[in-house]
C-alpha cells in the first residue's frame, strides 16, 4: 500500500489525478496541499489549504512514498514573470527538496512540452529551468511529465487549448506523421499516464513526452 502527496490538486490534471489515486487500491492515503479547499470527501483524502510560500513549514507532509507536483500557471493569471517564476519554479523546486530530505523516493514534475533552459521563449524557459533544478536533487526516480496543450473542463476559457480542441475534434488527421508529437493531451489521460507510472517498480529519471503519454494512459 503506498501513499502520496499531490501539490496543486485544484488544477486541470491535478483534480484528475486525484480521484484516480482515490479510486486506485494500491494507494492507502492521499494527501492534498492547495490554496484553497477542494469540494472532494473520501475517507483516503486529507487535505490541507496553505500558502505555498509556506510549504516548509508542512515538512511532516512529506513522509510519504511518492509526492506528484502539477502546481502551475500561466502568464495572464501571475501577470508578472516574478510571480509566473514563483509559481512555476520556486514552488515545485522547494517541494522536491523537502521530499528530497524526508527520503521520498518517487517524484513527478509536469511541465510541458518544449520545455528548455535556453529556451529563447520565457514560459519553456522556466519549465526548462526547474526539470534541470530537481534532476541535480538525484531522486531515486524522477519522472518529467511534458504534455502537449492539455484539454479538459477548466474554470476559465484559455485560448490555445479552445483551438486545439477544435482542431483535434474537426479534422484530427492534422495530428498525423511529424505532427503527432504535438497532439494535445487529455487532462485525463496525463493523470492516468502518471498514475500507470507510480505503480512501476523502477529507478532512474525518465521524459515522458506527449506521445508516450498516450501510450501509457491507454493500460
Amino acid at each position: 500500500m503506498k501513499t502520496a502527496l499531490l501539490i496543486g490538486a485544484s488544477g486541470l490534471v491535478g483534480m484528475e489525478l486525484l480521484k484516480k489515486l482515490l479510486e486506485c487500491d494500491q494507494y492507502e492515503k492521499v494527501i492534498t496541499v492547495t490554496r484553497s479547499p477542494l469540494a472532494v470527501v473520501n475517507e483516503k483524502l486529507e487535505q490541507l489549504v496553505i500558502n505555498f510560500d509556506d510549504l516548509d513549514k508542512c515538512e511532516k507532509l512529506f513522509q510519504v512514498d511518492t509526492v506528484f507536483c502539477t502546481i502551475g500557471t500561466t502568464m495572464k493569471k501571475a501577470k508578472t514573470k516574478k510571480k509566473f517564476f514563483k509559481v512555476d519554479f520556486e514552488y515545485p523546486v522547494k517541494a522536491a527538496k523537502l521530499a528530497r530530505e524526508h527520503g521520498v523516493s518517487q517524484f513527478f514534475i509536469v511541465t510541458a512540452m518544449g520545455a528548455n533552459q535556453h529556451s529563447p521563449f520565457f514560459y519553456n524557459q522556466v519549465k526548462g529551468n526547474v526539470e534541470e533544478a530537481i534532476k541535480e536533487l538525484q531522486f531515486e526516480t524522477l519522472y518529467i511529465i511534458r504534455p502537449s496543450l492539455l484539454l479538459g473542463k477548466r474554470n476559465e476559457n484559455r485560448f490555445g487549448e479552445d483551438l486545439g480542441k477544435a482542431l483535434t475534434g474537426t479534422i484530427p488527421f492534422l495530428f498525423k506523421g511529424p505532427l503527432q508529437k504535438i497532439k494535445p493531451n487529455k487532462a485525463a489521460a496525463v493523470a492516468n499516464a502518471m498514475l500507470q507510472l507510480s505503480l512501476k517498480d523502477q529507478t532512474g529519471t525518465y521524459i515522458i513526452e506527449s506521445l508516450l503519454i498516450e501510450e501509457l494512459s491507454t493500460y
